[in-house]
């Protein structure tokens, strides 16, 4: 007896009186397998079949299925059609709030819109369009063929959709930056519109205290390409970095990096700049300090960067440590023309008259407001017939001996 209660207890399943039930047919609260629970929809209501009633049957695994109801106003008929094109699956009479279907077109048609269309509150969602697709004609590939074209030559045109595998000459590489790809025909025509695109080379660019920032070696044509300068060095333009760009003929320009000017050192002045660092053709104001002055007697100057540098070390001079003109010499002078002022260290140079000899240094010196002391011009020696026979003198003129 024990045993049969076992039995029978293991014939049972949880199959719960569900909540949620349109209206259930029955007040049971448990349902045994296989048992049946019949139901039926509100008023205006239905199934998914267009019906008011159902039944589900309680399996090893629960209910069969959920019993569910909807709103009959809220159901769509079949989908509509569209030219050229249908649905991938038979249409049904009735299809339940949210549903979708998609669409397909014909062959050399192309679809246009979304594939899918909704129910929603009785009635489908835009449904898409099939065009015509234009054939496309054997693809002239500038800088490039397709493959086996000659044995592909006599199918075209062909229709859109189609695609073949293509490769570029020697320099020339596809938009994806491979020496080969697929060419596409699209309703437009073909895609890509330019196959084969100039490549410009990495070895091609030769930068003197610069380089290549990005480590790509090949560059498609319009790509551009950043350089930079190494330190203490701007492009042409003052910055300290640029770009060229691959174009037909090879890259749009060769980079320079020229020397910036740094900060220079003043001496008895100051700049009137805060900058560190200047750009070529930059100019850089200083003044000096109280009590002191340039070589022409101002308080105030500028030097200008250039390729090679600073045009001239800003330099500013004790006013009382100027030299005026320096010392006139007889049957001598200076070389050069004389100035009003001279700042010190500044040397002038000395030369005699004809047939005057110059004795000590050529150069003078300004220090300390004062010149070095000046070199002088020795009167020459004049040789007379008394002086040659006192002394027993005699001289060749012309090959001859003459004697006094």
């Amino acid at each position: 007896m024990l045993l049969l209660i076992n039995v029978i207890l293991s014939l049972w399943v949880s199959c719960a009186n569900g909540q949620g039930l349109p209206l259930a047919k029955s007040n049971g609260m448990w349902f045994k397998l296989h048992d049946t629970l019949d139901y039926e929809c509100y008023d205006g209501y239905e199934s998914s079949y267009g019906n008011t009633t159902g039944s589900i049957v309680c399996g090893e695994d629960g209910w069969s299925h959920l019993p569910t109801c909807y709103n009959s106003s809220e159901n769509c008929g079949p989908p509509p059609p569209i030219s050229n094109g249908d649905t991938k699956s038979f249409p049904q009479k009735v299809y339940l709030p949210r549903s979708r279907v998609e669409y397909q077109c014909q062959s050399y048609y192309e679809l246009q819109g979304s594939k899918y269309v909704t129910c929603s509150n009785g009635e489908w969602s835009e449904p898409p369009r099939c065009t015509l697709m234009k054939p496309c004609e054997f693809p002239e590939i500038q800088y490039g063929h397709l493959y086996y074209e000659n044995m592909r030559r006599p199918y075209f045109p062909v229709a859109a959709g189609k695609s073949y595998s293509y490769y570029c000459d020697q320099n020339f590489v596809t938009p994806s930056g491979s020496y080969w790809d697929y060419i596409h025909c699209t309703q437009d025509g073909w895609s890509p519109t330019v196959p084969c695109l100039r490549t410009c080379s990495k070895s091609d660019i030769e930068i003197e205290n610069g380089f290549i920032s990005e480590s790509s070696s090949i560059y498609i044509l319009n790509k551009e390409t950043q350089y930079k300068c190494k330190p203490g060095y701007a492009t042409a333009d003052g910055n300290s970095s640029g770009s060229v760009t691959c174009l037909p003929n090879g890259w749009s320009a060769q980079p320079i990096c020229i020397k910036l000017c740094d900060m220079p050192v003043f001496e008895n002045s100051r700049a009137k700049s805060n900058s560190m660092w200047f750009k070529l053709h930059d100019t850089l104001d200083y003044e000096c300090y109280d009590g002191y002055e340039i070589s022409y007697g101002n308080t105030t100057g500028s030097i200008v960067c250039g390729e090679d540098g600073w045009s001239h070390l800003p330099t500013c001079y004790n006013s009382s440590e100027k030299c005026g003109p320096p010392p006139p010499i007889s049957n001598g002078g200076t070389i050069s023309f004389l100035l009003k002022v001279y700042v010190p260290q500044s040397r002038v140079e000395y030369q005699c008259q004809s047939y005057y000899e110059l004795q000590g240094s050529n150069y003078v010196t300004c220090s300390n407001g004062e010149w070095s002391e000046p070199p002088r011009c020795i009167y020459p020696c004049i040789i007379t017939e008394e002086n040659m026979n006192k002394n027993n003198i005699h001289f060749f003129i012309y090959g001859f001996c003459i004697s006094y």
